[in-house]
């Protein structure tokens, strides 16, 4: 990958999704709630890079809880379909971002992220077992993906935190919109943006009711695990 420019961002970004050869790159630690963010400006400033969806990838580490944890899985929920735009200014912090997933092509246990996974997601997953989890989560009781067929990121700033890049992110799950700071690598050149990062966050910020049953017996834990790899080209 050529990376003529410096790393320094006259331009940015993620993925989240947020979430995105001669640079260094930038450590990573965890997401923070954030306060209210001022939204964008109206003019879109700065280069534009396009997200490439086939070669990013988001993950969502869901844990289970419980008395009765140990009969339920720890499941992994995935995007492959993440796509938008990054605008990267010279001035770092009007930089933005305009990304999206669609809700009913989210995956949950694939075999091969489950084994990148460690220990935690060791354990087999029936097809049953992966077919019901994902009704349920599509359901009208989670994400009701036939009404809101798309989780929305918006990037409404940047800030250099030290070692790292911050990304100020407003997510929109459903019908509830929440604020986030999330810390991002990244490397950059002239053609390509690469960033990666993970975090934790709660089910309970983005407006949903973890799971339970059998009078919290058995239940998923609010908080969860959320990784990204983004590849965006200049345009």
């Amino acid at each position: 990958m050529p990376m003529h420019a410096a790393c320094k961002m006259g331009a940015l970004g993620i993925a989240v999704l947020a979430i995105l050869g001669g640079c260094a790159t930038h450590a990573v630690e965890h997401g923070t709630r954030a306060p209210p963010a001022q939204a964008p400006a109206q003019s879109i400033l700065g280069q534009p890079y396009e997200l490439i969806s086939s070669e990013s990838l988001l993950i969502v580490r869901v844990y289970r809880g419980g008395t009765l944890g140990r009969a339920g899985h720890n499941h992994i929920v995935a995007s492959h379909d993440v796509a938008g735009s990054i605008h990267v200014a010279q001035d770092l912090a009007r930089s933005s971002c305009e990304l999206s997933f669609p809700v009913a092509a989210l995956t949950v246990d694939e075999a091969e992220l489950r084994a990148a996974q460690g220990p935690d997601f060791a354990a087999d997953v029936s097809e049953s077992a992966r077919a019901g989890t994902r009704h349920n989560m599509l359901g009208p009781a989670v994400l009701n993906a036939d009404a809101y067929p798309l989780i929305k990121l918006t990037c409404v700033g940047f800030e250099a935190g030290g070692a790292q890049l911050l990304a100020h992110l407003q997510v929109e799950v459903r019908d509830h919109r929440s604020e986030f700071t999330v810390p991002v690598s990244y490397t950059l050149s002239s053609s390509e943006l690469l960033a990666q990062g993970e975090f934790s966050l709660r089910q309970t910020d983005l407006g949903l009711a973890p799971f339970t049953a059998l009078l919290g017996a058995l239940a998923v834990q609010d908080e969860m695990r959320l990784q990204f790899h983004i590849v965006a080209r200049a345009q």
